[in-house]
């Protein structure tokens, strides 16, 4: 008696599923051991102690949460929100006009303005930031062309406006490429349509471009704020170590005081109020 066995064939929602694990296998390994892990562990550190020499000790505490409100750390995320905040501002207020201005070059003169925009990125980023002390120092380019003009010297580095100068040389093709992608795919009889219908070039970038431009605006603040907002270089360089962010002291709790329970929960208070933000950036694009 002979028996014949027939192939059951794959039915194709079972291969899909198999086809998209293993191309999302790699992706999903990455993730989950070199992000989702250590990010686990920091969490799991914020109700810890601290050991008598650093480290962790596995006792259970609040403390590291009360410390959060301690007027000393209080101001120094105020300083990080008002550092970051008006150096995307500028960003904004730069990388607009920029990004419309090259959404109306012609073909290949976009590309060669692209190119010039993310020309920066080729270069080291810590490079980038000690150029800066060669043009800000006492002697440097800036206060030496001031001299020659018959001024002053004045102090531009080491403070405040160095960091934000830093940070938004820094991130400013960050801003101008999304505006950049957001401007160029506006539909042009949109705009032609309001100047026929009588309504000025200023009307027709406020009631028109801006508003369906408003995701591109999100999206390139986004960009520019939360590595502004975590950035601990360039406060150090330029800043010389006198302006504090909370990236500089997640840091030295870390790498010089060795209290990785509470680095851990200044790292969760900085994640909170990024996951706040791109809640409120996903709120607004789908309002718009």
């Amino acid at each position: 008696m002979k028996v014949s066995i027939e192939a059951r064939p794959v039915s194709p929602s079972r291969g899909r599923r198999l086809g998209a694990f293993v191309f999302l296998a790699p992706g999903l390994t990455y993730l989950i051991v070199l992000l989702l892990v250590p990010l686990a562990l920091v969490l799991s550190y914020t109700v810890f102690q601290r050991g008598r020499f650093g480290g962790v000790v596995y006792e259970f505490t609040g403390e590291n949460f009360a410390r959060l409100f301690d007027p000393l750390y209080l101001s120094v995320l105020g300083t990080s929100l008002k550092i970051a905040g008006l150096a995307t501002l500028i960003a904004l207020l730069l990388g607009y006009p920029t990004a419309y201005l090259i959404a109306q070059l012609p073909r290949k003169w976009k590309t060669i303005a692209l190119v010039a925009i993310v020309l920066p990125f080729w270069t080291n980023f810590i490079i980038r930031a000690y150029a800066w002390i060669i043009l800000l120092s006492g002697p440097g380019l800036v206060n030496s062309g001031l001299q020659a003009l018959g001024l002053e010297p004045v102090e531009l580095l080491y403070n405040e406006g160095a960091v934000v100068t830093g940070l938004l040389y820094s991130y400013l093709p960050l801003m101008v490429l999304p505006l950049y992608a957001a401007i160029e795919k506006l539909d042009p009889q949109l705009r032609e349509a309001s100047a026929n219908l009588g309504a000025s070039a200023f009307t027709t970038f406020r009631k028109v471009t801006l508003p369906l431009t408003v995701p591109g605006v999100m999206t390139g603040c986004l960009f520019v704020f939360v590595p502004s907002f975590g950035n601990f270089v360039i406060p150090e360089i330029l800043g010389g170590g006198k302006t504090a962010m909370v990236g500089n002291l997640i840091r030295t709790e870390f790498l010089k005081a060795r209290d990785w329970p509470f680095g851990s929960t200044l790292a969760l208070a900085l994640i909170a109020v990024l996951l706040v933000l791109l809640l409120a950036q996903a709120w607004v694009a789908r309002r718009a």
